[in-house]
């Protein structure tokens, strides 16, 4: 994808992201992401963050399941379809790669308690979808899908060399390579396509733009504070 143009700089992500680029930076450069990106973010951090994290996938594959169920064709309902699939059959393969490390089960990673960060984060996205159509509930997904699309991409081009030490560098790798990137094309071409079946013209300009940018901002602060729960990995907050 060097030679192109990311698919998080074009169509209505870009537009949600710019209206919101304030939250967005404060999530893609947050303490915890670079803290991946050099390796000195603490391995207990790291963990505390990744069993959450894969608590966190579980409910996010609840929406994409949602998803179909709100979808109006066989086209979305292939997509949303198939980017859950991705979440419980290859993104979810990371967190127990890494806890397999730690002589965590997937037993033990499913029992554990959920963080309050997490609870808001996925009840947030879930309500977005049950209360309202399937636009909403992509605008409240896109930024974790794109997120961490851009900053894979981005560590791992700054990592250059050095990420061969980095003991996060699976975690890098996966966000940055092929498959997650094809993922995050796919989910984006989506949010574009409904966006332009149920509102058409410029989405800027229609009567949904200020709730759609609100939900997108509340979803990008969440995503901040979930990185803020990584870093405090002995409280429940």
């Amino acid at each position: 994808m060097s030679d192109m143009t990311p698919p998080w700089e074009q169509g209505v992500f870009a537009a949600l992201k710019a209206e919101n680029l304030a939250d967005w930076r404060a999530y893609t450069d947050h303490a915890f992401v670079r803290g991946l990106g050099d390796g000195t973010l603490p391995e207990a951090c790291f963990r505390h963050y990744l069993v959450q994290d894969y608590l966190f996938l579980i409910h996010f594959s609840r929406a994409y399941a949602l998803a179909v169920y709100k979808s109006d064709s066989l086209e979305d309902m292939r997509q949303a379809a198939a980017t859950m699939d991705a979440l419980l059959n290859e993104e979810m393969q990371l967190h127990l790669r890494y806890c397999v490390q730690w002589g965590l089960t997937e037993a033990e990673m499913a029992q554990t308690e959920e963080a309050s960060g997490n609870l808001a984060y996925t009840r947030f996205v879930l309500d977005a979808g049950l209360s309202g159509d399937l636009l909403d509930l992509l605008t409240a997904l896109a930024p974790c899908v794109a997120g961490y699309g851009e900053i894979g991409l981005r560590l791992a081009s700054q990592g250059g060399a050095d990420i061969a030490g980095n003991p996060y560098r699976d975690w890098i790798e996966t966000y940055a390579g092929d498959g997650y990137q094809s993922v995050v094309t796919a989910a984006l071409a989506q949010l574009d396509r409904v966006a332009s079946a149920r509102i058409g013209g410029d989405i800027c300009r229609s009567g949904r733009w200020k709730s759609l940018s609100k939900t997108f901002g509340a979803a990008t602060r969440l995503e901040v504070g979930f990185w803020d729960m990584g870093l405090s990995p002995n409280h429940a907050g």
